[in-house]
């Protein structure tokens, strides 16, 4: 079973995520954990990684599918993966797939959180909120102005890939305002379509 998790930041996604991995036994995968992973390991991505991120660069669309290319070989990966913020555009999508035919697989399914982003502004605002109330200092992500950025940001550039893989009939909406235990069932719910066929 091979997912993609799409939707804006603060949709719940890795709460989600979470979930799955420990249901079905296969890992998610966040491209900067497996960036920083090759990078501690020194593969030959890792390196080729490291030299980028030194000279102050985002990391090419080549060298983020080789690092996702490496990490599903490992043996946790076997029967699927979770791959959570990435792809961020339609160039990496296209990448991924290209990548994942020429070892015969495919994705199964593109799960998009959809959630109000004016409730989602509201979420991390309470977030702060209640963060300052109880003297902790707030989380960079949880800043207001911050998270409005991070969100015109997805709208931009990630936004767009839902639809790539609507067309490809992957895409599966999910209401991301529900209760969260009422979101796992949703998810549960689209994820039965495909073990039952595979």
């Amino acid at each position: 079973m091979r997912l993609i998790f799409l939707g804006p930041p603060g949709a719940g996604k890795g709460t989600q995520a979470r979930r799955l991995v420990e249901k079905y036994s296969i890992p998610q995968l966040s491209t900067g954990d497996m960036l920083r992973a090759a990078v501690a390991a020194g593969t030959s991505i890792g390196l080729k990684a490291k030299a980028v991120m030194e000279a102050g660069q985002l990391v090419s669309d080549d060298i983020v599918i080789g690092i996702i290319v490496d990490r599903i070989e490992e043996p946790d990966a076997h029967d699927g993966f979770i791959l959570d913020g990435f792809p961020r555009t339609v160039a990496q999508a296209e990448a991924l797939d290209a990548a994942l035919k020429i070892k015969s697989q495919k994705i199964d399914m593109a799960l998009e959180l959809k959630v109000d982003h004016d409730k989602l502004v509201n979420r991390i605002v309470n977030r702060a909120e209640e963060s300052r109330t109880r003297g902790e200092e707030v989380r960079k992500d949880d800043d207001p102005e911050v998270f409005k950025n991070r969100l015109a940001a997805y709208e931009r550039d990630t936004a767009i890939v839902a639809p790539y893989y609507k067309k490809q009939g992957l895409l599966v909406e999910i209401d991301g305002q529900q209760p969260i235990d009422v979101v796992t069932e949703s998810i549960q719910k689209a994820l039965s379509s495909i073990l039952t066929n595979g």
